[in-house]
């Protein structure tokens, strides 16, 4: 079974781009391969937990747009700092 990984503009109501993942990936790999392809400045990018990785953050950034992703216990760290502010 194949899941897909995309990237949609709520703006346009459009899929900008997508990748197939394998069923055994949790898709992390396929993030930044969209993210890659797509120009992204000034906007807003979304992501469940899955996409909460360093990585994928700093590729945002560096591509001078900004995120809005949901944090879980893959990032305990991360988890612990937010509820203690």
């Amino acid at each position: 079974m194949v899941h897909i990984v995309s990237a949609y503009s709520t703006q346009l109501s459009l899929i900008l781009s997508f990748t197939p993942v394998d069923k055994k990936s949790n898709g992390i790999t396929a993030i930044p391969e969209i993210l890659d392809i797509l120009v992204i400045e000034g906007c807003l990018i979304t992501s469940d937990a899955m996409g909460c990785q360093k990585d994928i953050c700093k590729k945002i950034v560096d591509k001078k747009a900004d995120y809005l992703i949901c944090a879980k216990n893959n990032q305990p760290t991360l988890c612990d700092n937010i509820e203690r502010d």
